[in-house]
């Protein structure tokens, strides 16, 4: 069953056939057909297709190389010039491949091309025209025949057929060979008149069937890649009008949002900056308070560099208040003396050369210095006739 609305051009009127429908084909001039078929495009509901009039259409399978296959979009209309009486300049050509070195091919007047562009102008665009013989039934072993009150359409092979006048289809039906197919398909509504249009060997090869464009339509499979006279300069384009005017509000209101968001943080960054300058003016100024010469160039880091320094540096210990506790512990051991000491500034810890009476006394001292929450590590000690002496390292916990 056929799911696509289907858009023909009938005895100079546009019609169209609704998906899966086998009645008569509904006129476009109807203002209410046009409605429904509109409704339909922008539901989504079905894809929309235009059938081409297969008279004006010339349709062909040919072989290919596989070298002429790189290149056959630009070469195909030379190598077919020798059968169009007409210059090729003025004919379009479309193809599709039907196995890897086989091509079907359609061409036409570019005048006919721009003829139903105009038609079609009014109704919703149509992504695919697929010349009308090729949307028949078709199968291999087979010819389908349309016969229709003002013309006979026929579909002789996958990519072969034609549409002709009903007075001519009688002729056109003859020049068919009898190796064409076993089997011929027939749509018609009258079986006696429609079968005298047959040559001899079609009549005894016939299957009829009552019915007409539509029905045959209904028994069509739906091919996922036709061929589509819709390429090249002809190509569909993207309904960019048709989107827009659906999503300009849309567009309109996240512009305005989008304006007033890039406003309000515009207005924010402004305040922040004049709230930083003005900071940056109230730290200059008290910096001067304190330091009234020489350039300012990060006053909170010149600050705090010039009061580590009077600390004796940002990680260092103050020499004078350590040497206190330190000079504290050792004077309050019994026959101690202080032989010599050695301060680092970056590192914060001192070393002591001491003078006591015995091991024990340089044991009690480092004992002393880790109960005032000092770190104290002996170095080294060694007896000297009656004394010791000894080094320790020093440094804050």
């Amino acid at each position: 069953m056929r799911e696509s609305a289907v858009i023909r051009l009938l005895d100079d009127r546009l019609v169209w056939y609704p998906p899966g429908s086998s009645e008569d084909p509904r006129p476009l001039d109807d203002e209410a057909e046009r409605e429904q078929l509109f409704a339909l495009a922008a539901g989504r509901r079905a894809p929309v297709l235009f059938a081409v009039p297969g008279g004006d259409v010339s349709l062909r399978e040919m072989s290919i190389s596989q070298a002429e296959k790189r290149h056959i979009a630009k070469s195909l209309p030379y190598m077919l010039e020798d059968d169009f009486a007409t210059d090729v300049d003025n004919l379009h050509f479309a193809s599709r491949a039907l196995d890897k070195l086989e091509l079907g091919v359609a061409a036409c007047t570019h005048a006919a091309m721009e003829r139903w562009q105009e038609l079609l102008a009014e109704l919703p665009s149509a992504a695919q025209w697929v010349p009308e013989p090729l949307l028949l039934p078709w199968q291999a072993g087979e010819l389908c025949v349309v016969i229709e009150a003002s013309q006979v359409v026929v579909r002789s092979a996958a990519n072969e057929g034609f549409s002709a006048e009903r007075a001519l289809g009688a002729a056109m039906l003859a020049t068919l060979s009898e190796d064409a197919a076993d089997t011929i398909i027939v749509y018609g509504l009258d079986q006696a008149a429609d079968t005298e249009m047959l040559p001899a060997w079609m009549r005894e090869r016939m299957q009829w069937r009552t019915g007409n464009f539509a029905a045959a339509l209904m028994l069509a499979e739906e091919e996922r890649a036709p061929l589509n006279l819709r390429q090249g300069d002809y190509g569909a384009n993207l309904p960019l009008e048709q989107w827009w005017r659906q999503w300009r509000l849309v567009a309109g209101v996240f512009g305005a949002a989008f304006l007033l968001q890039v406003g309000s943080t515009y207005a924010s960054y402004s305040n922040l900056e004049q709230e930083n300058l003005e900071l940056r003016r109230q730290i200059e100024s008290a910096y001067r308070q304190v330091v009234p010469r020489g350039a300012v160039v990060d006053p909170e880091r010149q600050l705090k560099r010039q009061i580590d320094d009077l600390r004796g540096g940002s990680q260092a210990v103050s020499f004078v208040s350590f040497m206190d506790r330190i000079g504290g512990v050792v004077a309050k051991q019994k026959g101690a003396q202080v032989a010599s000491i050695s301060f680092n500034d970056k590192l914060g810890d001192v070393r002591i050369n001491l003078v006591v009476p015995d091991f024990a006394a340089v044991e009690a001292i480092r004992a002393a210095l880790d109960a005032q929450g000092m770190e104290a590590v002996t170095e080294n000690s060694n007896r000297s006739g009656d004394v010791v002496r000894a080094r320790l390292k020093v440094s804050e916990k």
